[in-house]
C-alpha cells in the first residue's frame, strides 16, 4: 500500500491502482477485498448501531454500497469509477467507528427523498462518508473525497445548519 500521512492514528494508508502496477482488474479486486473485509465479513458501528449493507443492484458480483463508494454517476449500471474514491476504500469504515472522534463533524438532514442522511465530515482530509438512517437500521449509503475548496466550503456551512445533530442520539 501507498504510504498515506493521516491526521489520525486510525485511519489507513490509501489503495492506489500503483500498488497493483496498473492492473485494473486486479486492483477492482484488491479495493473490493478490502471493502468485504470491513462491510460483508464485519459489520462497522455506528455510534453504538450496527450497519446494514445495500446489496442490490448487485453490478460485476459485487454490491450496491460497494460501487457507491468507489463510483460516480445517477444511474447505478453507468456509475463511473473515481480514482480518490477507489484509493480510499479503506477509509468509511474506520471514519464511520471513529465518528465521535473530535476532528469528525457529524450531521443529519433529511433531503428532497424524504430519507435521513447521516454526514460524517472528515474536514482534515477532505472526506465524507453519508448513511441513510431507515427506521430500523442504517446502510452505508456513499463515500468520497471533496477536493475543491468551495465545496468544502458548503459542507461545512451544511454543518453549522445541521451540526445540532451530535451526540448518541438519532
Amino acid at each position: 500500500m501507498t504510504e498515506h500521512t493521516a491526521s489520525v492514528e486510525w485511519l489507513p494508508e490509501l489503495v492506489t491502482l500503483s500498488d497493483y502496477e496498473g492492473d485494473w482488474d486486479r486492483y477492482l479486486e484488491g479495493i473490493y477485498s478490502v471493502f468485504c473485509e470491513d462491510f460483508v465479513q464485519t459489520k462497522p458501528r455506528f455510534r453504538g448501531i450496527k450497519l446494514g449493507l445495500k446489496r442490490h443492484p448487485v453490478i460485476q458480483g459485487k454490491e450496491a454500497t460497494f460501487w457507491h463508494f468507489i463510483s460516480e454517476g445517477a444511474v447505478e449500471e453507468e456509475r463511473i469509477p473515481d480514482m480518490r474514491r477507489c484509493e480510499r476504500i479503506a477509509w468509511p469504515s474506520p471514519v464511520i467507528e471513529n465518528s465521535d472522534d473530535d476532528v469528525i463533524k457529524v450531521w443529519m438532514e433529511r433531503p428532497k427523498s424524504g430519507q435521513n442522511r447521516i454526514h460524517i465530515w472528515f474536514e482534515n482530509e477532505g472526506y465524507i462518508v453519508v448513511l441513510d438512517h431507515r427506521r430500523e437500521f442504517i446502510l452505508p449509503w456513499t463515500a468520497f473525497y471533496i477536493e475543491r475548496e468551495h465545496q468544502r466550503k458548503k459542507y461545512n456551512k451544511r454543518w453549522k445548519r445541521h451540526g445540532a445533530y451530535i451526540g448518541n442520539k438519532l
